[in-house]
């Protein structure tokens, strides 16, 4: 087992962990979270050997063998396949053996060291290799392919094949899923649940910890505590530990209301659609995980559009790609209207990425017509933003390169709420790690009050605490959404259709991501017809399949766009209440000081007294009207 006594850990002045105690028996799986910068990394450090503790004592067996994913690859000649063979070391010592002793002859040692060979099923090894590589999307023709071949993202992949295959008996992964897609990763947490070794993961995907570990060990404040049970038990363990502080129980109530109402408006039209009503099971969930974020440095939201033209911006009968040579889709027909919330599906490489660029303008059509809005103010994220960052500029420059009028202050401001506090807002973005990147990419997109979203994989690099202010900001957004995202839980959370890019064509998927997995794991079982996804399986029946999926789109735009102003109303009068319960606090952490009922004092006594039953009555007559206009928009969105 894996244990930590009194262990404290420090990276040159700073104060990691401290006197933390936790045991990790053999065979579990725990997912270690914590905020960026916390000491995860640093504790992984410790347990390979590479970081001695500054304090206490961190054991391991010495008898495990450890197996990790390399950050580096070298440019080789050698092979895919042989290159993830290499991670079964024992195998390889062995495979070395016998050849030598097969060059000297010796028949008995030879017969040993098949012996053993066929033990550890090394026999199987190459196929074992190829199912690895297969499950992380390399195809056939790519397993015998150099190394040198292959770009970063696939060299990472080949690393973690490698880390996969070695037979270890401690398996640390951190953040395993950034350089995949969402096929790669529902296949690798297929694969790490049937792992026997103990796992220890860092990952800030919510949906992916919840399936594949069962102990949580969280680091925060310098304390590392084990939790019993996968990431949403953790959360409702932690929300109830942060209810019992007064203010922060305060904030956590209503970011419920808020949730809540969310949620009793969505219900009505969600009830008919299956994809609608997995991401309503999500929403139900979030009131009670709320409480373990309010802690959270990011409280962003998109503001509402200016305007939103019907349509926002079409595809039709469109071939992506870039050269005639290379086309990648055809006929493209697409139709984002104000309130399209749409997630692409599809293998790695089938083109979802360049969907997103056409329709982006970052590459021509190469056959049909592209209709964009007047003034359509798009917001693109892709990580080729982030490359586009001017490297020697600060994300305050950034801010006010684009909003001159800002001003320094304001733009400081502004950037709080993506975590950029002090001096990290004067930082230059050479020096800044790849979520700080996204984060800024994701100010500036919200700082241009875009009408379209196009998001192509926004949470790779982003914390859990991010990627849930991301989840809150997305579901508030008034305009059109398409996302490209291997994160399961930002899917769920935020698309209310999917299309599936596949065989060079872009179809409608009526179903939801368990009935993609379906599809992924057996295509048999899905049929294209007349450029619609028909399931074949015995319970793909739909609720709604009369209802022109088109048309139940432009319906739920206009009811979006009916309730716009009392959305407006609301959010006016979530600011005014905000506003007065700070003013009520100031007055009531005045009336809690005894001097104030001196007798000189008494005039103030009487004007704080009147103050509090004024603020006190503009709330609740406040919060009177603002349930009113929750029902109001209820009734607009529950009418179709």
């Amino acid at each position: 087992m894996i244990t930590a006594s009194d262990l404290s850990l420090d990276r040159g002045a700073k104060n990691l962990i401290t006197a933390s105690s936790f045991t990790i028996h053999p065979n579990h799986k725990v997912g270690l979270v914590g905020s960026n910068g916390c000491g995860k990394s640093s504790l992984f450090a410790a347990l390979l050997g590479e970081l001695s503790p500054d304090a206490g004592d961190l054991s391991l067996p010495s008898s495990w063998s450890i197996a990790t994913v390399k950050q580096e690859t070298p440019s080789l000649e050698q092979s895919a396949l042989d290159y993830v063979m290499d991670g079964d070391k024992e195998y390889r010592q062995l495979e070395q053996q016998l050849e030598q002793a097969r060059l000297n002859d010796d028949g008995n040692l030879e017969a040993i060291l098949i012996n053993k060979i066929d033990t550890i099923h090394g026999y199987s090894l190459p196929a074992r290799a190829g199912e690895l590589l297969h499950g992380l999307g390399f195809l056939q023709n790519q397993l015998t392919n150099p190394v040198k071949d292959f770009s970063g993202g696939w060299r990472m992949r080949l690393n973690l094949a490698q880390a996969l295959i070695s037979r270890a008996d401690l398996l640390l992964l951190d953040e395993p899923t950034n350089h995949l897609d969402l096929d790669a990763v529902i296949w690798l947490q297929r694969w790490l649940k049937r792992f026997t070794g103990t796992l220890v993961l860092i990952s800030h995907d919510r949906d992916f910890l919840d399936t594949v570990i069962n102990q949580i060990l969280h680091i925060e404040h310098q304390r590392a505590k084990l939790y019993s049970g996968n990431y949403t038990s953790f959360e409702r363990q932690r929300a109830e530990h942060l209810a019992q502080q007064d203010v922060q129980f305060q904030k956590q109530q209503k970011e419920a209301a808020n949730l809540t109402a969310f949620v009793d408006r969505f219900r009505a039209k969600a009830s008919k659609a299956k994809q609608a009503q997995s991401r309503l099971k999500r929403l139900e969930k979030l009131p009670n995980l709320a409480p373990a974020h309010v802690d959270s440095q990011f409280t962003f939201n998109f503001e509402q559009p200016d305007n939103l033209p019907y349509p926002l911006l079409s595809l039709t009968e469109s071939q992506c790609g870039y050269s005639t040579e290379a086309i990648i889709l055809n006929d493209v027909g697409l139709t984002l209207v104000p309130g399209s919330r749409i997630g692409l599906l599809g293998r790695n490489g089938a083109g979802k990425s360049t969907l997103i660029k056409s329709l982006a303008g970052e590459i021509a059509l190469l056959n049909g017509e592209r209709y964009c809005a007047q003034e359509l103010k798009i917001g693109y994220f892709s990580q080729h933003q982030l490359e586009q960052l001017h490297a020697s500029s600060s994300p305050v420059d950034h801010i006010l390169r684009a909003k001159p009028a800002l001003g320094e202050p304001q733009a400081r401001s502004f950037l709080g709420k993506f975590g950029f506090s002090g001096d990290q807002a004067l930082e230059a973005v050479i020096n800044m790690s790849g979520g700080e990147k996204a984060r800024l990419v994701l100010a500036l997109i919200v700082l241009e009050k875009p009408q379209l979203l196009l998001l192509d994989e926004p949470t790779n690099h982003l914390d859990l605490e991010m990627r849930q202010a991301l989840v809150m900001a997305l579901q508030d957004f008034g305009g059109a959404i398409i996302l490209i995202a291997h994160d399961r839980f930002l899917l769920e959370s935020c698309v209310d259709e999917f299309y599936l890019v596949a065989n060079g064509s872009v179809i409608d998927f009526n179903g939801d991501i368990d009935d993609y997995q379906q599809w992924l794991n057996d295509d048999k079982k899905q049929t294209f017809t007349n450029n619609k996804i028909e399931n074949t399986s015995n319970d793909s029946d739909n609720e709604d399949k009369g209802l022109d999926k088109k048309q139940l789109r432009q319906q739920q735009a206009e009811l979006r766009k009916k309730s716009a102003p009392l959305r407006k109303e609301s959010d006016k009068l979530e600011k005014q209440i905000a506003q007065w319960q700070k003013e009520l606090a100031q007055v009531e952490a005045l009336l809690s000081d005894s001097d104030i009922y001196q007798a000189e004092r008494k005039k103030e006594l009487t004007t704080q007294l009147k103050l509090q039953a004024n603020l006190k009555d503009n709330i609740e007559e406040s919060e009177m009207l603002w349930l009113e206009i929750a029902e109001q928009i209820e009734e607009i969105m529950s009418s179709n």
